[in-house]
């Protein structure tokens, strides 16, 4: 049952998962701006200072992703506190709750390494492909768990099944994180070597001179299109199984839309070399993508029976 209280408390978390992806985005504006050396080699600080005066552009970028940051951590507190006041002993708005917290933590923690690490600005290591991808894991990690704390709030869902979930859709996650760490890797090679034509692009990306980002910035394309045939492969067995229910029909739904939209919006920033301002979009539509196949498992973890077999009758088929 969803009460008054509830319903306040999913509409701060929704809200709290919607601050958190413009953090996310602002982060990557950060590293695409080449910004990420503002605050000098300094953490938690800034140019070891707590407020920088008379600061260049890249330090006011990097600050504001900083103080953005700061401001996430008493909301996601807020909702570990509020989860625990409204909720029962036995419900996972507690738990997942608690992850949120703890993801944040961890990314903080991958952000200060960034910083003192000094896997910015022009930084061309195989090291810094491995550190953003391990970061962009447990981001994917934290909304994760900001949005089922906010789905089982809105549901009155107390109690995920996910043995409920079929095999298939339970390899979309996967398959969203691998395109998105091929993605994280070829952002990062188009802001260091940014090509002139895609001609040029193309053949720096073949050149065995080079650099290892650059060669594997190729792999993102093609990974992106087997991972999209791939959700479109899920959605539909989801949108066609006899034992779906509405709701999961109308997830599945979802992402084939957001994932047809980013395939169109992939093509654009490949065609465009990849501007700051479409990189940005690029990830906020993965952002959003990866939000919608966990909304559809969780949607699909719900119905009784794997995809493709009978549904039970309906007297057995609620949590």
């Amino acid at each position: 049952m969803v009460t008054q209280s509830r319903r306040r408390f999913a509409i701060f978390a929704w809200s709290v998962l919607a601050f958190n992806i413009l953090v996310i985005i602002w982060g990557a504006y950060v590293r695409a701006s080449f910004s990420g050396d503002g605050c000098g080699a300094h953490w938690p600080f800034c140019n070891g200072v707590v407020i920088p005066h008379a600061a260049a552009t890249k330090t006011l970028v990097e600050f504001t992703h900083r103080v953005m940051t700061g401001l996430d951590t008493p909301l996601v507190i807020g909702l570990l506190i509020w989860a625990f006041r409204v909720f029962p002993r036995a419900h996972n708005v507690r738990r997942y709750s608690v992850l949120a917290m703890v993801f944040l933590v961890i990314e903080a923690l991958l952000g200060a390494g960034l910083v003192l690490f000094r896997y910015v600005a022009t930084d061309a290591s195989a090291g810094r492909a491995i550190y953003l991808s391990a970061h962009l894991t447990n981001t994917m990690l934290l909304l994760s768990a900001l949005t089922i704390t906010a789905w089982l709030a809105s549901t009155g869902v107390e109690r995920i099944h996910f043995g409920n979930v079929p095999a298939l859709v339970k390899g979309s996650l996967p398959v969203v994180l691998v395109v998105c760490i091929t993605g994280v890797i070829a952002a990062l090679g188009d802001m260091l070597f940014p090509a002139v034509s895609l001609a040029a692009g193309m053949r720096q990306d073949f050149s065995s001179a080079s650099s290892m980002l650059l060669r594997l910035r190729m792999v993102h394309p093609a990974i992106a299109v087997l991972g999209a045939a791939y959700l479109l492969w899920a959605a539909i067995r989801t949108m066609q199984s006899a034992a779906s229910s509405s709701s999961s029909r109308v997830a599945a739904t979802r992402v084939m839309a957001l994932m047809l939209l980013q395939v169109f919006v992939g093509a654009f920033n490949l065609a465009l070399l990849a501007p700051i301002w479409m990189q940005l979009i690029h990830l906020l539509m993965a952002d959003a993508l990866w939000i919608a196949v966990l909304l559809m498992m969780l949607e699909t973890a719900r119905v009784p029976k794997a995809i493709g077999v009978p549904a039970m009758a309906p007297a057995t088929q609620g949590l």
